[in-house]
């Protein structure tokens, strides 16, 4: 982890980029939580250790010249979220913790805040039934002051999430402001209770004049102003940016960016995260010469390397299913790319893969951005792997021998979309009877 952060600060600087919006600490412990895609897995301790690795290698050591300042996200922990609705929206506003895990959350921020993190993002989520007031994290005093200043002894930049104080148009389409609990607020007074809050930068925002009102009307003073500014201002000198002129040179980042060495590092990753949670009968590795491959999903440029291609099961040695966690469509645009809802495959696309899977040997590779819910395809597939963002040149080399993957499940996969209903969104691998837990993984 600390060599893939390194890799990307290195990138990073050669095109002038200071400050990365990375990584996201939170846990994945509600299945339908569409942002999982961007975490570590469901568990606290696994998630701290990978934290500290991944801040010394963007930051190194000490924040310096030759840092990336790390934007560490999202405070303090968004992943129980009720329903699995993210806040970006108003229906997906409610955080909660009907299993008292709230401090299981908060373990890995702790470790950021020790590894030296330069930032801090907290999340959009309003707490619901805690001690903490009933608004936003970017408004609550109780959570940026009082926990992280306080009591973690943060003493960092701490960055709205983006749109928190106006309305605003995405893709054309009309957004409210994400300011959960605090609706009835002007953009102004919404700005004035950040600040009260401890935040000192405004994500996404553009709008000076809401400070410079609130402070010719005296609802802050520019002693607050300055606390922030200084924290800002400290963090660019630290970074070097008032020391000299450093032009990006476009030359030398294309040398860096993308490099032979960077992208092998990147395909090796990608081979030994593969997952393998069923092998019957010794499936894989494929070892038979240039089969008949039925496949779905997959570039054929790549299915051509490894065996002939046929359209029908029914001819076919073995067939190669890429499927992906399913979701629900949403109406909005942007709403549309979080990918929210059922886990479960609808009844008639679970109908014809099942055919598929009675028809011929079949290999069935998943991309888990979230936990799906498979349980007959677990049963009936000869062998299952999943993958958390892999291209097709690596999934086959796994199937084919050409790679061992090594991966183990970051979260468990629910049997059943009640089990995830009766699930508590702050508990990890909290669904009754899972077809696989949280580890599972086989050895090739």
């Amino acid at each position: 982890m600390r060599r893939f952060a390194d890799i990307a600060r290195r990138e990073y600087l050669t095109v002038g980029l200071r400050v990365a919006l990375h990584p996201q600490l939170d846990l994945a412990t509600e299945p339908r939580w569409s942002r999982q895609t961007g975490t570590f897995g469901s568990d606290a301790a696994l998630t701290a250790e990978l934290a500290e690795a991944y801040i010394r290698g963007l930051q190194g050591e000490r924040l310096g010249p030759d840092s990336v300042a790390a934007m560490v996200k999202h405070f303090p922990g968004g992943g129980p979220q009720k329903d699995g609705e993210d806040p970006h929206f108003p229906h997906g506003k409610e955080q909660v913790y009907p299993g008292g895990m709230r401090e299981l959350h908060l373990a890995p921020f702790r470790a950021a805040v020790a590894a030296g993190a330069a930032q801090m993002m907290p999340y959009y989520g309003q707490p619901i039934g805690t001690d903490w007031e009933e608004v936003g994290f970017g408004f609550n005093r109780d959570v940026v002051t009082g926990l992280l200043r306080d009591e973690l002894g943060f003493q960092g930049i701490v960055c709205t999430d983006w749109g928190l104080l106006n309305d605003d148009e995405i893709f054309g389409e009309p957004h409210r402001a994400r300011a959960w609990g605090v609706e009835h607020l002007t953009p102004a007074e919404r700005a004035a209770k950040a600040l009260d809050a401890g935040v000192d930068q405004f994500g996404g925002e553009e709008c000076p004049e809401l400070l410079l009102a609130l402070l010719r009307d005296g609802r802050i003073t520019e002693e607050r102003l300055d606390t922030s500014v200084r924290r800002l201002l400290r963090e660019k000198f630290v970074l070097g940016l008032f020391d000299e002129r450093r032009y990006v040179d476009p030359d030398a980042a294309e040398l860096v960016v993308g490099n032979p060495e960077f992208r092998a590092e990147g395909a090796a990753a990608q081979r030994r995260s593969l997952t393998v949670l069923v092998n019957r009968d010794g499936t894989l590795p494929v070892t038979r010469p240039a089969p008949r491959l039925y496949t779905e999903g997959l570039d054929p440029a790549v299915v051509a390397r490894h065996g002939r291609a046929v359209q029908d099961p029914a001819e076919a040695d073995l067939a190669v299913l890429r499927l992906y966690t399913p979701y629900e469509q949403r109406p909005n645009r942007f709403e549309s790319l979080f990918h929210s809802g059922h886990l479960d495959f609808p009844a008639d696309e679970l109908a014809r893969i099942l055919a598929v899977l009675d028809a011929v040997p079949t290999v069935v590779l998943i991309n888990l951005e979230r936990p799906a819910v498979l349980p007959e395809i677990a049963e009936r597939a000869h062998a299952l792997v999943a993958d958390y963002g892999a291209q097709d040149d690596a999934l086959l080399d796994a199937v084919f021998g050409l790679a061992r993957p090594e991966g183990r499940l970051p979260f468990e996969l629910p049997r059943s979309m009640a089990a995830v209903a009766a699930s508590r969104p702050d508990v990890p691998n909290d669904t009754a009877d899972p077809v696989f837990p949280y580890g599972h993984g086989l050895d090739l």
